[in-house]
This record gives C-alpha cells, structure tokens and sequence, in this order.
C-alpha cells in the first residue's frame, strides 16, 4: 500500500512540475531542484563523441536566432558547461536531462535522444528575451511510448513551398514526433518530379480551376493552379528532416486518386482517353488500370522515390477506389477471371500485392489506408487505419504493423470551435480535448496483437487550407495533445495539467511566429434537462482556466459573472465569452434554444450512435439547440448503415400536429439525408400508430430541416424513425459504402 501512494504521489509531483514549467510532451520522471543554471558568454558547449557535432550546433544557433547570443564550442575561460553525451545502455530515442548550476548534462541513448532531450530543453528557456537566459536546475528521465509518432500534410489540394515544408518539419521536431507523410500525388495535382516521366509534372502538377467554397457549392475559379517540388529540393528537405531525425514517408496514391498522372499519360486508365486534372475535391471514378504498361509506369515512379526517399516505407495510397471503371473493362474481367480473383475487391488486392513484391524487393515496405485489407492483405503490408480504429484491429490480429489515425480524433482539418467563429474547414468538430482523449492501443486486442500497434498520426488534408498560416492554425494546439499521446505513458497523461501547460507553451508558439488555434479559450455550453423536466439547464465551461466567463440573454452584451448552472424556459440567445482581467481572451460565442413541446423532455433511442459522433447522447436530440451545417461531431448524431429510432416522452398527454427534423447533407463526408422520415404516436409506449412518412428523395430541393404535418392528436409517446440512405451510389465519394446518417433536433408542435 505504502510503494501504490508512493508511486501516486510521484505521479502527481510530476504533473506539477510539468505544469509549471510547460513542457509538451510530459516527461517520464521529472524531478526539479532548486537553483537556476545561466547560460552567458562564457558557457561551453562539449560533446564526448563527433557523432553529436550537428546537434550541439543546432542548439547553438537556436539560441543565437531567438536570443542573439553567440556561443562558443568550448572555451578555456568557461564557467559553466552544456555537454552532450551519448549512453548507449538507453534505447536510441531515450534521454536524460540534468541541470545544475554549473553544468547541463544531456545523455541519450542515440542521436535521436540527445536531440530530444535539447528540445526539452529549449521548452525550459525564457520565452521573454534576456541578456543572459537561465534554466531551471531539473533532473528529467525520458523515453518515448510509440515508434510511430506522425504528422501528415496534403500537398495536392493546395501547395506549400519548401521553405514552409521545413518549418513545418521544425514544428513537428519540436514536440519529438519523428515522421513526415508526406502526401506527394492526388487526382488534383503530382508534386513530385519523376525525370523518367516528365509529363507527370509538365501536367499534372497544373490544374485549370479550383473548387471555391464547399464542396456541395460546386462553384469553381478559372484560374491555373499547381506546383511541384524539384528532386533537388526533396533531397535538401529529406536532409534538413533527417538532421531533425524525421523519416519522410512519402505518398504515392494507387490505384485511385491519380487522376493528376492520368492526365499526363492517358495509357495509365482502362479508356485511354485524355482527361485534365482534377478541379473537385472528393472521388474519381477514374483509377490506374492494372495492365502491365500501367506497373512497368509505376515501377519507373517508385524506383526514383525510393532514391529520394530512404526510410523504411513507401505509402501507397489505396484508399476510396471505386471498382466503376474496372467493372466496366474487359481487360480487368478477363484478369480477374485469369488470376482466379472473386470479384473486383480482389482485384485491388491483385494491384496492390504486385506493388508491394516490388518495393519489397528493393528492401522497402509498403504502408497504405486501411482499404488495402480489402480482398487480402499484401505479405508485408503495414496499414494506416483512418476510417476508425477496425482496419487498425484486422491488422494487428494478422499479425501486421499498424499505425492508428482515425478520422474521429487525428483529422485536424475538422473544426476545432464553432465554426461562426472559425475559418472554413472540411467538417468534424475535433477539440483539442478529443485529440488528447484517443488511446492508440484499441480494445480488445491482446499483448502480443498490440505490439502491432506502432503508434498513431494526424493528418491534414488541405481542400480548405490555402496558405501556411492557415496549416499552422490547423494542426495546433492539436498537433501538441497528439505529441503527448504517443510519447507520455498513458497513466501520465492528465488533461487538467496539458490545458495549464498550454497557457505557458503559447507563449513558445507567439515567439516562434506560429499562427495557433486559440479555440481552446471558446466557452461551450453544457445541457441537460431541467429539474421535473422543465426546460434546459445550461452550464458554461471552457478548458482555459484562471479568468471568468461573462454571458448575457438575447442581444444584451455579456455582462453577467457564471457561477453555476442555470434554466432556461423559452427560445432564445445566449452570448458567453472567456475573459482574464476584464479583457476576451477568445470571441464570444452566441447559441440560439428554439423551445418545443419536446425540448428538455426524456427521449430514448433504439441503438445508440456511433462512438465517432455521439453527441451528448439522446438528449442531443432534444436540448433546443439545431446543429450547425458546418460541422457535424458536436451537436449531431451520427449511425452509419442504420436507421435512427427515438421515443419521446412527452409525460402528460398533449395534442400534437407536427414534427420537425433535422438532418444534415454532406455527401463529400459520406453523409446523405435519410431515405425515409416516419412518425408514430402511442399512449402507452406499447402500442404505435403510425400518422406520417415522408420519402425525402421526393424532395427537389433537401431542406436542412424536415416537418411533417398531420391531422392534430392526443399522445403522450412520439416514436420517429430516419431511415438510412443505404449504400452510397456511384458518383459520390464512398461508393459503395454504408451511408451516414446525422439526425439533429427533433421539434415537437
């Protein structure tokens, strides 16, 4: 009992220090002592081994960029000492750090770790400038807890110049995540020179258009697009990643997606006719054709990105390609039949195990979405699991390395705050507090099945993200929650410290001329029914922490102190904003209640939905708030393939005539509206009658809210069901897989 408190409070002694001292990712073991270490023009920099020369200069010009401090190696007149050393009985990415008055001490069991532990370091600077900065006297012990710990950018949607690519490597080294996906090709542009296919950049690094709004818009510019990154220029950024120790992993999508190298060499499609580069987000029905001019192509492309590129793994894409042009080919049914293959899922296993024979025998490995499991997996395939965690699991339990990126918790093109207050984005609603909240070990998977699990990734995909300002804003503060996920032991991992440490770690971010998110200081509200069922009660909250929240009703300025939870009886505005002395730390932000005979009152579902889009639960579904069409993981449910069955207790028998409700519409997200709406009544919970349907595709133009009138009724029970789209048809992105449903209020008059 004695060695559980002991153990207990180290725990929290460590917290504490992390905190005040804002290090991301916590570290292992944290000890901090008294007395301060000041680094002046007579500290020496030592190394015991010439292997750590680059990173005892990177420090230094580090120190002289952000504190215009010129540093000397070694100097005889030296009083104090920064030493870097290497103990080669720590794993490679381990480190320690100590420091005393007199020296600073940093060990690591490689390169990798020596250069870890700087980047600690760098965090224990002032963030103000000083004539002579100082460290604070700590001993720190630390060690990574995943292999895998990524970063993706998409550079197709939009470009990005090689001085940002840097940076952004910089940014991700800074919280010693350790891998780049570098995603390189997409139907909207190839960004990488091919010297054997110069066509592919020639044209398919340009596109005529691009998409303007969303998706569902489909508005479009005139104006020609593209850019390409030069072999020189990705030998000089692999270099600058690998002297941050970042293996780049670059994407090459096959064998959808490439509609970009299509339109520079037409052979590569079943038709052979000439397309242009893609102009829409979303999926072509245009993919590769697996003849052997199309590998033989392929094989010329990955030899040259494997010269560029040395790490392990080539991804290969393999993810939303629909089999429409494949059906419709003699060629692909005459190979399918010839190589026994069951249908045309077979056959992308069929592509996809010719890729990976020919990376493997060039001493490489494939990694690529999880779609690639489809019709079995290649032998020595690693796959990225990002339609949730199930691709991830199948992996793992066949004994193959996975690494975890689901679109619920590490899709940083969602919404990170209400998107009143937010530039446009893809969609979602991932906060900063759900990034921290993922555990890459999924359940249900055994010892040995986990140790498949290399660790996890964010992504960015950038259909919506314009300019390097916008990506910075994008990928943090999620990018640091998603560091300390998988580099901190998961019984370190506290929220309540992360968020305080953050306060302090932003002042690092405004000094390195980042553009963060500061939605983490956005006020949400937090509902639930009303005592006897009368109305919402309303809490505010926000993850910030030492100021105050003031709100105010209907168009009344924020003026009043929240102290607690309070009801709301009618419609109405609610305007609340976070603020430290007197001053708006974030903007305010408004929600608007529409009362209705079901609002506040009990509602029980059928099946409950799904674990990505839970919303607050069935009461989401009556707690007189409308979700937003911007973005659908905060006040929508979502079922995927399922119909959405709800009983609403109205308690006391009423006279009803209508039900409104809402749904959402964003096929570019797989989400259709519901076939069918039906309504039914009961008196007694047990037996239904039902009152109204309504088919909504005979609807001309989706409203984003359905109402369903009828002869006026006495009931006390109103069940609604929402029946699914089914599978998504062709021509839509996803085809061919379940449609998601999103169901948002459901009004009662």
């Amino acid at each position: 009992m004695k060695k559980i408190f002991y153990i207990l409070f180290i725990f929290l002694l460590n917290n504490i220090y992390a905190q005040q001292l804002g290090l991301i990712p916590a570290p292992v073991h944290l000890t901090q002592q008294a007395g301060v270490f000041i680094l002046d023009n007579q500290t020496s920099f030592d190394i015991s081994d010439d292997l750590l020369k680059d990173e005892r200069q990177y420090l230094i010009d580090y120190l002289y960029q952000y504190y215009a401090k010129s540093y000397t190696k070694d100097t005889k007149e030296a009083r104090r000492s920064v030493s870097f050393g290497l103990n080669k009985s720590m794993p490679a990415e381990a480190y320690t750090l100590r420091i005393t008055p007199e020296l600073v001490q940093i060990e690591g069991g490689g390169k990798a770790g020596v250069f870890y532990g700087i980047q600690t370091l760098i965090q224990l600077l002032p963030t103000t400038i000083s004539p002579e900065p100082t460290l604070p006297c700590i001993e720190i012990e630390d060690s990574p807890r995943f292999r895998w710990r990524g970063m993706h950018l998409d550079v197709c949607r939009h470009f990005f110049p090689p001085e940002f690519i840097k940076k952004y490597i910089d940014i991700i080294a800074s919280y010693k995540m350790n891998t780049f996906h570098w995603h390189l090709t997409d139907d909207q542009g190839w960004r990488i020179e091919i010297k054997k296919y110069p066509l592919l950049t020639a044209v398919g690094a340009w596109r005529n258009g691009t998409m303007i709004g969303r998706y569902s818009d489909h508005r479009y510019d005139t104006l020609r697009y593209g850019g390409f990154y030069t072999q020189a220029q990705i030998r000089e950024i692999v270099a600058y990643a690998q002297k941050r120790h970042i293996t780049i992993v670059p994407e090459i999508e096959m064998p959808g997606h490439a509609v970009a190298a299509i339109a520079a060499y037409p052979f590569l499609s079943c038709t052979g006719e000439q397309v242009e580069v893609g102009k829409k987000w979303g999926v072509e029905e245009n993919v590769l054709c697996p003849t052997e001019d199309t590998f033989g192509f392929l094989e010329g492309v990955l030899t040259e990105v494997m010269d560029l590129f040395p790490g392990k793994y080539i991804h290969i894409g393999g993810d939303e390609v629909p089999k429409i042009a494949w059906k419709k080919s003699n060629f692909c049914q005459e190979l399918i039949k010839k190589e026994k293959l069951k249908d045309e899922h077979g056959l992308q296993s069929y592509f996809i195990r010719r890729i990976e024979r020919f990376i493997h025998s060039k001493g490489r490995q494939i990694i690529g979405w999880d779609e690639i499991l489809e019709g079995g997996l290649a032998p020595n395939a690693a796959v990225m699991s990002w339609r949730g965690t199930e691709g991830g699991i199948a992996a793992a339990k066949q004994g193959h390395f996975a690494v975890m990126s689901p679109g619920s918790h590490c899709y940083f093109d969602h919404y990170q705050g209400n998107p009143a207050n937010e530039p446009l984005a893809f969609g979602g609603y991932t906060t900063v507090e759900k990034t921290y909240s993922y555990e890459p070990i999924p359940k249900g998977l055994n010892p040995d099945e986990a140790s498949y699990i290399m660790g996890a990734q964010g992504n960015i995909w950038t259909e919506y993200i314009l300019t390097p300002e916008h990506v910075e804003y994008m990928a943090l503060p999620r990018m640091a929650a998603l560091a300390e996920v998988v580099w901190s032991p998961a019984a370190n991992r506290n929220f309540s410290s992360f968020k305080n440490r953050l306060a302090a770690h932003f002042r690092l971010l405004d000094m390195h001329k980042i553009n963060y998110s500061r939605s983490i200081f956005e006020v949400k509200t937090s509902l639930k029914p009303g005592r006897e069922q009368k109305g919402i009660e309303v809490g505010l909250q926000t993850i910030a922490s030492g100021g105050e929240i003031l709100y105010g009703f209907n168009n009344n300025a924020p003026n009043i102190s929240y102290k607690e939870p309070f009801l709301l009886e009618k419609s109405g505005l609610i305007t609340a904003v976070y603020t430290e002395k007197g001053e708006p730390k974030g903007k305010p932000v408004i929600t608007e209640f529409l009362f209705s005979k079901s609002t506040g009152r009990r509602i029980v579902l059928e099946e409950d939905a799904s674990e990505s889009y839970p919303g607050d639960g069935a009461f989401t579904l009556v707690n007189g708030i409308y979700g937003s069409p911007e973005y659908f993981g905060f006040q929508w449910l979502g079922w995927s393939g399922k119909d959405m069955q709800a009983v609403i207790h109205l308690d006391k028998e009423e006279i009803v005539h209508s039900v409104q409700v809402g749904y959402l519409d964003r096929k570019e997200s797989w989400i259709h509206p519901p076939s069918a709406i039906r309504i039914f009544v009961s008196l007694d919970n047990q037996t239904f009658k039902e009152i109204a349907v309504l088919n909504t595709n005979d609807i001309a133009d989706q409203p984003r809210k359905i109402v369903l009138n009828f002869e006026p009724i006495q009931t006390n029970y109103i069940k609604v069901i929402a029946e699914h789209a089914g599978k998504i048809p062709n021509g839509f992105p996803g085809a061919g897989e379940k449609a998601w449903l999103f169901i948002d209020e459901i009004g009662v008059e």
